[in-house]
């Protein structure tokens, strides 16, 4: 008895073994990878350069980004994805280099690092130029030295490569192959350079993929849809032209997920086409600016899914060799990067706005219809951001001169409280919802500026200024006749200035402030490429552009016109 019942028991703990392996087998991904954009590496300084006084970011770069860390943060990313079992690529979607087309060197010591990291783990490394990578004036380095420099990170065993750019496809494991494109235009520092024959070209590349056998995975510079609300405006040069066609057009080819960079922000977007196939383009942070983030993928044929990871630690040691860092500046860096990057790209955004805060950098001719209005805005905004928000006087004791509520923040000034809504932006899943303190304080400042520094100007300028807008966007003058009226009829009077500062903050801050998509930035599961459900996609889809509209109707009739004290 006791023979027979050890034969049942080995039996059953074999049958629970080849079980445990064989549902480990279905569920193991067919693919794992990494994907880290605009590296931005720069050859380190001999000494710090001021430029702003900062306590201790003094040092800030305009565009935020930690250049003489730029290398570390880089080794450290390597080694990371070295040490992680589930990465078995690493995918690169441009500007390798800050300064690459004039400076050679910084290309040679990132190939180097990429080379020392393939020889120590194995792992390739695909890699797609960006807008600072490469260009063709004279003494620029150009498509064919990016191709000799990094030919061992995709060119050279690529499948195919276009001559003339730098786009080439690549498999990546047995069922997956990827689509490398050069989305950049050469002549241009950050416009895209997309054109009919690059389109062709990846459709083609896409139904060769299908041919094969392979799913096809998209690689490319320039975003593909918006990060932005309506970033084809007020961001142009950071989206490839023609977006939402070109997006359907590649999503109906069977292209899934896209990489892209630029935009230097962590965002996940999707569109569905009318035949009900999802794309999403997955916007990546730039590796040497907060938050210091890189993206792992695992897919199955059933499910892609996503996870964020930070870089939180560097070597401190070698920026000992450069003049100017202090021992304050290394303890903030040794008891968390993350949280010094946070502080360095706040400091280095205020600097870069304050830059641009002007009529001649903003663009704006001086016969312009924008210019008064903007100008004496912008004067009484900057006036405003550096003021403290609580106390004697601060923004919130001149807002009461207005019966203007500035609610009771943790925020020390408007800058304090603006650079840290971008440094959300950058982030990803943006929580501030439009009737946080945060939205409040920032529209309210508006409305300050609007009845203190704007009184002088006519509502002529403001509804000229609204009409142009409007116009520019595709719409009419009389939407602003129209609009004006409706709230008019359901609050009672409402002034020009106040319609315009409304008409134009209720879109834009809400989708600049709060992540209200339904695709997750940073950590989540989608559908893999074999998932077919088109149908429910189509509703989906629907359903998402109706609760949209609905939500931006229901915050310019109540929430801002509360905000603003229109009505009751």
């Amino acid at each position: 008895m006791k023979k027979i019942l050890s034969i049942i028991l080995s039996a059953a703990l074999i049958f629970s073994v080849f079980s445990v392996m064989s549902f480990a087998d279905e569920n193991e991904a067919d693919l794992g990878f990494a994907v880290a954009s605009d590296l931005h590496y720069n050859v380190p300084e001999e000494e710090l350069t001021k430029t702003n006084d900062h306590e201790i970011f003094w040092y800030a770069s305009r565009r935020a980004a930690m250049d003489n860390e730029s290398g570390l943060i880089i080794d450290e990313l390597l080694r990371q994805c070295g040490e992680d079992d589930s990465v078995e690529y690493l995918l690169i979607p441009g500007d390798l280099a800050d300064n690459g087309r004039r400076i050679f060197q910084e290309h040679y010591d990132v190939a180097e690092k990429l080379k020392a990291f393939e020889e120590a783990t194995g792992k390739p490394v695909y890699v797609i130029p960006g807008n600072h990578d490469y260009g063709q004036g004279e003494g620029d380095f150009n498509i064919d030295n990016f191709k000799d420099v990094y030919g061992d990170f995709g060119y050279n065993d690529a499948l195919s490569v276009v001559e003339g750019n730098g786009s080439y496809t690549a498999n990546l494991g047995d069922k997956y192959r990827l689509i490398a494109l050069d989305s950049n235009d050469p002549s241009k520092s950050t416009e895209d350079g997309m054109t009919t024959d690059k389109v062709t070209w990846v459709l083609k590349e896409a139904k060769k993929a299908k041919e094969d056998g392979r799913y096809p995975i998209l690689m490319m510079h320039h975003n593909l849809l918006d990060h932005l609300p309506m970033q084809r405006i007020i961001s142009r040069n950071f989206i490839i032209r023609f977006h939402y066609s070109t997006a359907t057009l590649f999503a109906d080819a069977g292209i899934k997920l896209v990489f892209t960079g630029h935009e230097h922000c962590s965002d996940t977007t999707s569109l569905t086409t009318p035949l009900g196939n999802v794309i999403y383009d997955f916007a990546n942070t730039a590796l040497s600016m907060y938050p210091l983030q890189y993206k792992t993928f695992s897919l199955t044929d059933e499910t892609i899914t996503y996870e964020t990871k930070t870089i939180d630690k560097i070597d401190t040691e070698p920026l000992r060799k450069i003049e100017g860092y202090t021992e304050a500046m290394f303890d903030a860096m040794n008891e968390g990067l993350n949280a010094y990057a946070k502080g360095y790209l706040k400091a280095g955004i205020q600097y870069r706005l304050e830059l641009s805060l002007s009529m001649e950098k903003m663009g704006i001719e001086e016969g312009s219809i924008f210019y008064p209005l903007v100008n004496t805005a912008v004067g009484g905004l900057v006036e405003l951001l550096r003021m403290p928000l609580y106390g004697e006087n601060s923004v919130q004791e001149l807002a009461r001169e207005y019966s203007i509520d500035i609610p009771d923040s943790q925020y020390e000034t408007g800058w304090d409280l603006a650079t840290e809504l971008v440094s959300w932006h950058y982030a990803g899943e943006e929580p501030f919802e439009v009737q946080s303190t945060e939205v409040k304080i920032l529209l309210r400042t508006v409305s300050l500026i609007l009845k203190s520094d704007l009184s002088v100007v006519s509502d002529e300028i403001f509804l000229g200024a609204a009409n142009a807008l409007l116009e520019k966007m595709g719409g009419s003058g009389e939407m602003t006749q129209d609009i004006t009226k409706l709230t008019a009829e359901v609050f009672g009077g409402i002034t020009a200035g106040e319609y315009f500062i409304t008409a134009l903050i209720s879109p834009l801050l809400y989708e600049f402030a709060f992540d209200g998509d339904s695709v997750p930035d940073n950590n989540g599961t989608i559908a893999g490429y074999g998932v077919n459900a088109n149908s429910d996609n189509v509703v989906a889809s629907i359903s998402n552009i109706v609760n949209k509209f609905m939500l931006y109707l229901k915050n310019f009739i109540v929430i801002f016109a509360k905000i603003f004290g229109i009505g009751k």
